[in-house]
């Protein structure tokens, strides 16, 4: 559970702010999502893979 003191007289849409910001950076957010819908174990890995090779193109274009 994510916590974020407020402090005296602080604004609340800031307190809000940071805890957007934390929850975010927690990636609770992906979780959720990933737990939303299957996705089998194969379609995962070939997804996974894809993603690499996309990664792996655009740093065979930069050092050319």
């Amino acid at each position: 559970m994510l916590r974020i003191p407020v402090k005296e007289g602080e604004n609340i849409e800031r307190a809000l702010k940071r805890y957007k910001r934390k929850f975010v950076k927690t990636t609770i957010k992906n979780q959720l999502q990933e737990r939303k819908q299957y996705t089998k174990p194969s379609v995962a890995r070939r997804a996974l893979l894809q993603k690499a090779e996309y990664v792996q193109g655009l740093r065979d274009q930069e050092s050319i």
